[in-house]
């Protein structure tokens, strides 16, 4: 619930689960101690902030040295919305959201001196029929995340 609605309050989720306010504010409790829930974010519509290009770009490296350092340099980017190490062709798969193509090609080149950095491969959304960071979980696996922690 706390994935779909991260607002909600405390009681409505109580109402819902059949269980007490106070239940339901310790196993939340207990879940972001543990590292479950991570946060807590808002999330934004990156078209109407201006940010109006996705794009996924495969980034390879030259050598297993080279894996460390390019995810390190990728944390100071804030267009790089994610940076995944990866099987296949590539090292990485590289999620990002740029005001333009103009500082698409801008991050391009910053990718490309990064030390080690030997090809980039990029895909340029054209739309988007499902983004989400929602994990389905099991009942059973809910419920136990919930009674374990």
């Amino acid at each position: 619930m706390l994935q779909a609605h991260g607002r909600s309050r405390l009681a409505d989720i109580a109402e819902q689960v059949a269980l007490s306010a106070p239940a339901v504010m310790e196993r939340v409790k207990k879940l972001e101690a543990t590292g479950v829930i991570k946060g807590y974010t808002a999330l934004l519509d990156g078209k109407t902030v201006g940010k109006d290009i996705t794009a996924f770009i495969g980034v390879s490296t030259g050598n297993q040295r080279d894996i460390d350092n390019f995810a390190a340099q990728m944390v100071h980017y804030s267009d790089v919305l994610e940076c995944h190490h990866v099987t296949g062709d590539e090292s990485f798969i590289l999620k990002v959201k740029a005001r333009n193509t103009g500082a698409l090609e801008k991050l391009l080149g910053d990718i490309r001196s990064v030390q080690g950095v030997t090809r980039t491969i990029t895909k340029v959304v054209l739309s988007t029929a499902k983004e989400s960071q929602m994990l389905e979980l099991e009942d059973s696996l809910a419920e136990d995340q919930g009674k374990r922690k």
